[in-house]
């Protein structure tokens, strides 16, 4: 049954905002201009939050409770808008859904009250990447764009303005996706799914449902970008299919390929991203050089061809497409090369929170590797990388809680020792490596343990890169 928030949200209705992070506070402004009766449930304490917040709040007449969040104030509401890092399953909120109360997340205001078509990226690793990357490839085909959603502006932020942009281009996790309501994405965007998240979700298996339910409310004309080389896609479209009589979507599956599947829509050759007819599956109609920028690594080969599919869909030409190509610039944190010292290369993947983030980039390295791993497990174990450091993994220093699990997940494997703090592993890390290998940070887990977070984690490790090098100069 089709809900229409536009009608619920009507002057005077109960909104409960659940949740007073980046989002939590976007969408109060985004329900400012609707004139509805404001609450807000914050689980923090009240000392936690900003001064300017708290008065700004005040000031709006909007009610705040911290410390919790109370039955008596969720039930009370008309409908619940919920923040991306608050579980669904809560008490207060289960029983609110039996009782019929709207529980939806930012996500989910898309369908009543966005103009302009959207985007929608997902997966477990490189959403930001590739969701920037459209974003430039949109512009550079002179379309005005926003670029926001789990990365740097919120929806309900874009909502709460002019909307003004032709395109709207979203970065999108699981957890907005579990709370997305009717949320139909001109173009939806799957680049991989491995595990992460355990400790929220009941089972991998949940976490996939939750990650292909970008798909679930588009139509015919829509489209679905997808990774036909990833397994647990391949297997969702398998299970799909046997359940909806061979069609497992209702939109228009443009699948890619680094290693030149069969009948997908583009493939990887060389440096060039081969692009396929719609009709014609295999046969090469467009190619895109990547030769000469961070592109024509793996696993950035992969998200161009997201990207470029997703922007052929919107209309943008190849002519248009191939200039923003080679003036790209990868976001920080990202396979990102420090420095090189005595023949060997130093990179800052911090952004590798999860097993299958360094798997990734365990796999588009060239040269043997010498791992900087650890920090707060995340669950799902660190198994599935055992083959890559049989193949490439010179050594590795393990940091942070986990280090004890790692080293014993790779202990027949490689080389390993410990380090205490970024400073310690750097060093040793350097005296294992050979001229010509490359230290890699990409720990496979969260940072709060060591760090404030993985931006943070990356740059403490530059920091102990750079002062290695002025060591090496002396």
């Amino acid at each position: 049954m089709s809900t229409n928030l536009k009608e619920i949200l009507q002057p005077g209705a109960h909104v409960v905002v659940v949740g007073l992070g980046k989002s939590g506070v976007s969408a109060v402004r985004f329900l400012l201009n609707l004139g509805v009766k404001i609450s807000v449930s914050e689980g923090g304490r009240q000392e936690n939050l900003e001064g300017d917040l708290v008065r700004w709040l005040k000031e709006k007449r909007v009610f705040v409770e911290t410390g919790g969040h109370t039955s008596e104030l969720l039930h009370s509401a008309d409908c619940i808008l919920v923040s991306p890092g608050v579980p669904l399953g809560i008490e207060p909120l289960a029983t609110a859904r039996q009782k019929g109360i709207p529980v939806v997340g930012e996500l989910a205001l898309a369908k009543d009250f966005l103009k302009a078509p959207v985007v929608a990226v997902t997966g477990t690793n490189g959403k930001s990447t590739v969701t920037t990357l459209i974003g430039d490839l949109l512009r550079g085909s002179n379309k005005k764009v926003f670029v926001g959603g789990n990365i740097g502006i919120p929806l309900a932020e874009y909502l709460a303005g002019e909307q003004d942009c032709e395109v709207v281009v979203l970065e999108v996790s699981s957890f907005q996706l579990d709370s997305a309501g009717e949320f139909r994405p001109r173009v939806g965007v799957v680049l991989n799914i491995t595990p992460d998240h355990l400790d929220r979700y009941a089972s991998y298996e949940e976490y996939v449902e939750s990650k292909m339910s970008i798909f679930k409310n588009q139509q015919p004309e829509d489209i679905a970008v997808l990774n036909g080389d990833d397994p647990a896609i391949a297997k969702w479209l398998t299970d799909a299919a046997a359940r909806k009589n061979n069609r497992p979507l209702a939109s228009v599956m443009r699948e890619y390929s680094s290693g030149g599947k069969g009948g997908t829509a583009a493939y990887v050759s060389g440096t060039r991203v081969c692009v396929a007819a719609e009709d014609m599956p295999g046969s090469v109609i467009e190619e895109y050089e990547l030769s000469g920028t961070p592109l024509a690594q793996s696993p950035n080969s992969e998200n161009a061809m997201a990207a470029i599919l997703a922007v052929r869909a919107m209309g943008c030409s190849p002519e248009a497409i191939r200039k923003s190509l080679s003036g790209f610039s990868p976001l920080p944190h990202r396979l990102a090369l420090v420095a090189e010292i005595n023949g060997v290369s130093y990179y800052d993947d911090s952004k590798a929170t999860n097993v299958g983030a360094v798997y990734s980039a365990l796999g588009g390295m060239q040269q043997p590797v010498v791992l900087i791993a650890g920090g707060r497990d995340k669950g799902g174990g660190y198994e599935m990388l055992l083959p890559l450091v049989k193949e490439k993994v010179r050594g590795m220093v393990l940091i942070g809680e986990a280090r004890e699990a790692i080293a014993k997940t790779f202990s027949n494997a490689t080389r390993i020792a410990f380090a205490e703090e970024m400073e310690e592993a750097v060093q040793l890390a350097g005296k294992m490596a050979e001229k010509g290998d490359a230290v890699l940070l990409s720990p496979a887990c969260a940072s709060f343990d060591m760090f404030r977070s993985y931006s943070h984690r990356g740059e403490v490790f530059t920091q102990a890169v750079s002062r290695l090098e002025r060591q090496e100069r002396r």
